[in-house]
């Protein structure tokens, strides 16, 4: 049976922390692009709004 991850735990725990790392230096560079002015609105949140405008303009509409 083979295993496709490190069989040590002080190897587990090294690739954990190297994840939590990688994920802060992602968080801290999307701090300082939203500080030099580069913020993006995040895809999801643009379409709910565009959702809801065509929800909206459906409603009103079918009950109208």
């Amino acid at each position: 049976m083979t295993t496709s991850g490190p069989s040590d735990p002080a190897e587990r725990g090294t690739e954990r922390q190297n994840w939590v790392e990688r994920r802060r230096e992602k968080i801290r560079a999307e701090i300082d692009r939203n500080r030099r002015g580069e913020y993006t609105v995040p895809t999801w949140v643009l379409a709910l709004a565009l959702a809801l405008i065509v929800g909206g303009w459906l409603a009103l509409i079918f009950l109208a």
